[in-house]
């Protein structure tokens, strides 16, 4: 039987949590110790509609995954669905929100972008806040996220000339996949933050050019719906595995993107706690301040009130420090080793493994001895530890001291990329591919999948540019004698 706003609204408390989520009712009373973040957020909507903030951060499918079929209770009656409709469209744009409409209607022509540094500009204005914190933010002093691309700086070429570079080849294999430059989409959570079509827009940019997408394990589409995106069901699809403590849920997500065809397992392991992403908390923060003043119709600020609270008391109160971010990982596995979880892994799926986030080169030895099929070196684009080491420091080290490796398993690396001439660096120093995690989300912020696919054209340009001044025909002219590292220190004009 259809319900009423009235009787969902009886249901507010801990005791009886009822939410509505797409005109529909969920009871969440016995799924509050259990979320992932928090029973608080999911409290502040009890007995109320919850779909504005349910809908960007989660996909479609998880209230199907996470409660069970009783706790389905039915849909708003009719008067109910009207009562609610009026609301939100009576309800007062906020500030924030007038911001970003008027970035959308005087934001530049798609083919006026000429770089991805233009690409990220253009989103940060059409952004939300909440939104561009979590995109954008790392952690502690977000030292690792500005050196991770301050490290290609360091690194010039020795261009060779008097070359025929008239048929330039950008192309490779990546796990024996084709990709139409040597560039693939890093997993990046939370796509539809930025686009209401999310992680579509990037199956849907990546298939039309031919590179390859990696799916976050906290997308905010279901697996199968960015499977359903593809341009052709023979697009290679890898997927980001942040793997759950419970071994059974582990193995349950690894067995279904397999069934959805997907064909790399990239298995997180830079990631297992939140980073202090301080950006990313305050932005939370600012963004109950904003709803709740609307709430009261005053017109004032938290800073225009009395202080009148205790403090002594107040260092005892319980806050989320936790973020868009920390919420996602809180149940990741903190005992992953080599000699236990490779195999585990090894046991439940017969696609390559790759593991994403090595450090250092002891990991990376390491890595290339379970029999890992790839080691992606990050840092998680230095959202987790500040002052760990740039990617691409770690790839010059590999290649000067442990130039066996490469021959073993194929190496890449994430953070920091911009230019297709940083991407020719890696290259040249032994990297297979390059990934790029924010530029995708950026674009496809700013304008869909067309974005995605102009982010694409411009490091095509780039890469295939480059290539020719500094007298390669193909990936594989690419060498190490063709980069050195510098010990000054070179003037930069954008990090």
């Amino acid at each position: 039987m259809p319900l009423s706003l009235q009787q969902v609204a009886e249901h507010n408390n801990s005791k009886s949590c009822w939410v509505i989520i797409k005109n529909k009712v969920y009871d969440v009373t016995d799924f509050l110790p259990d979320h992932p973040g928090g029973a608080k957020i999911i409290l502040k909507y009890a007995g109320r509609d919850a779909t504005s903030a349910y809908e960007p951060i989660h996909p479609p499918d998880a209230l199907d995954k996470n409660l069970p079929p009783e706790k389905h209770l039915g849909e708003l009656d009719n008067d109910s669905l009207v009562e609610l409709q009026v609301a939100r469209g009576n309800r007062k744009k906020t500030a924030d929100e007038e911001r970003m409409e008027r970035a959308q209607a005087t934001k530049p022509s798609i083919s006026k972008i000429l770089s991805l540094y233009e690409m990220e500009d253009v989103a940060k204005s059409l952004l939300s806040n909440k939104a561009w914190a979590y995109y954008s933010s790392a952690t502690d002093e977000e030292i690792a996220r500005v050196e991770n691309a301050r490290a290609f700086s360091r690194f010039f070429f020795n261009a060779r000339v008097m070359r025929p570079v008239g048929n330039c080849d950008p192309s490779t294999r990546i796990l024996g996949f084709k990709s139409s430059i040597p560039v693939f989409v890093s997993g990046a959570a939370l796509a539809k933050l930025g686009h209401p079509l999310g992680e579509a827009n990037i199956a849907q940019g990546a298939g039309m050019c031919n590179i390859i997408q990696m799916v976050s394990s906290n997308a905010s589409l279901s697996y199968a719906q960015i499977a359903e995106a593809r341009v052709n069901p023979s697009q290679p699809l890898f997927f980001q595995l942040y793997k759950h403590k419970d071994d059974k849920v582990a193995e349950q997500r690894v067995r279904e993107v397999e069934r959805l065809g997907y064909n790399a397992i990239f298995l997180t392991v830079d990631a297992i706690v939140p980073g202090n992403r301080e950006r990313d908390v305050r932005a939370g923060w600012e963004q109950e301040e904003v709803e709740q003043v609307a709430g009261e119709g005053e017109g004032k600020s938290k800073a225009d009130l009395p202080r009148q609270r205790d403090d002594m008391k107040e260092l005892e109160s319980s806050i989320d420090i936790k973020g868009t971010a920390g919420a996602l990982i809180v149940n990741d596995d903190v005992n992953m080793t080599w000699k236990k979880t490779i195999p585990w892994l090894r046991s439940v799926t017969k696609l390559p493994i790759c593991v994403k986030g090595v450090q250092c080169v002891e990991d990376a030895l390491l890595a290339a001895e379970a029999g890992c099929d790839g080691i992606l070196l990050s840092n998680h684009g230095g959202r987790q530890l500040d002052y760990s080491m740039p990617p691409l420091e770690i790839l010059y080290k590999l290649r000067k001291h442990h130039p066996e490796v490469f021959t073993k398993t194929e190496v890449y690396l994430d953070g920091g990329v911009r230019r297709g001439t940083d991407v020719l660096k890696a290259l040249c120093l032994g990297a297979t591919a390059v990934g790029m995690g924010r530029p995708f989300l950026y674009a496809q912020s700013a304008y869909g999948a067309a974005g995605v696919v102009k982010a694409i054209r411009i490091l095509e340009r780039e890469i295939v540019m480059g290539m020719q001044l500094i007298g390669a025909r193909s990936v594989h002219d690419l060498v190490p004698e063709m980069v050195e590292r510098v010990d000054w220190q070179p003037v930069t004009a954008r990090l």
